[in-house]
């Protein structure tokens, strides 16, 4: 009966994804396997099994995959080397990354915070909607709430933290106009995470979560009215061909952390595990560089305003308004942390008030 019921299951296209998905997390176990266990000499040579970031975008084809095809390998003498694929290129769903990094299958992992942020939303606070309307201010949050990311990710899922990227800002792109956060009223808007889906809600629009891969895809086909990306990511996409108009407000930027299953990174010698962290931290430096510089650049590329090397750029429409910058505070107050901390329980207030009250003024609770 048993096999009649596993050929059913291969015969039917949901058997046929589900082994698929079986095969490539066995894939990948095999992969990391050699990355793991047994404790390594300072003079061995090592062969890494990364999940980078998205694949379609600049942090991967251009910082990600050379950092650790080549680079790695330079900085180590040639003692390591590595092979990294992306999380949504090979099979593997973003939302799962915290869980397969925690059990091993995935060695050394880039998760996204906004993926995961319904099983743990306490690691989303730094990227909350709206919170970081500039890269400087991004960095002062991250930089106040690294060590309780650290933290988070040692105790709960045994994973050593290496680092933090960020994408560049995210904004709203429509296929009609719109001329601030209030016409969004109605319109379904594609969303990436709980809070972002909570703010829009807030706002009266329909949330719909969609991958990033797909929402060229949704927005064709009417599934979406709208979606929050990246500024850069969104152009190199195809949005200005499918959208009209696009924000320039921040709603958030796509913050990701990359670790290591502490099983495996305590299987390397002091002296490779210096230089991953060292090589890393030069990586981070750059991501967070040229996520700067491409928010601007995705910008312009929509607009075809200002400097926009490579493709043709856009014509879209740049949408300013006053009236969003004026609530954001509010928005923040009275809708983005009270449903956090809903979802989020007591011990997210007290993490709150400890590492990002300082920084951006607000006290949870009246403390």
């Amino acid at each position: 009966m048993a096999a009649g019921l596993v050929f059913r299951m291969v015969m039917d296209g949901a058997g046929r994804g589900l082994l698929a998905r079986m095969f490539v997390i066995i894939t990948v176990l095999a992969a990391g396997a050699g990355a793991g266990q047994a404790r390594h000499e300072p003079t061995d040579t090592v062969k890494l099994s990364i999940v980078g970031g998205l694949a379609a975008v600049t942090q991967f084809t251009q910082f990600e995959r050379p950092f650790w095809e080549r680079e790695i390998t330079e900085r180590s003498g040639g003692r390591i080397t590595a092979t990294i694929r992306p999380f949504d290129g090979g099979g593997l769903r973003g939302q799962e990354m915290l869980q397969l990094m925690r059990l091993g299958v995935v060695p050394f992992g880039t998760v996204l915070l906004s993926l995961i942020s319904g099983d743990e939303p306490e690691l989303n606070a730094p990227d909350l909607p709206v919170l970081n309307p500039d890269m400087a201010t991004l960095r002062v949050t991250v930089g106040a709430f690294r060590a309780r990311l650290k933290e988070i990710l040692l105790q709960r899922y045994g994973i050593e933290l290496l680092g933090v990227y960020t994408y560049p800002a995210q904004v709203l792109y429509c296929k009609d106009s719109f001329a601030g956060l209030d016409d969004l009223a109605g319109r379904r808007v594609r969303t990436s995470s709980v809070s972002q889906s909570e703010l829009m809600a807030a706002l009266g629009a329909v949330p719909v979560i969609v991958p990033f891969a797909e929402i060229v895809r949704a927005l064709e086909s009417d599934v979406a009215d709208c979606a929050i990306t990246g500024t850069l990511s969104g152009f190199e996409i195809g949005l200005p061909g499918v959208t009209t108009h696009v924000h320039a407000m921040a709603l958030s930027w796509g913050l990701s952390f990359f670790g290591v299953n502490l099983a495996s990174w305590n299987a390397l010698a002091p002296e490779l595990q210096r230089i991953i962290r060292e090589g890393v931290d030069d990586l981070e430096a750059r991501i967070w560089l040229q996520a700067e510089a491409d928010t601007e650049r995705g910008l312009a590329c929509n607009t075809g305003e200002g400097s926009c090397s490579g493709p043709a750029p856009g014509h879209m429409k740049l949408v300013t308004s006053a009236a969003d910058e004026a609530r954001r505070s509010r928005l923040i107050r009275e809708v983005v942390l009270p449903r956090w901390i809903e979802r989020c329980g007591e011990s997210c207030k007290t993490a709150w008030n400890r590492y990002l009250a300082p920084a951006h003024g607000i006290i949870l609770g009246g403390e």
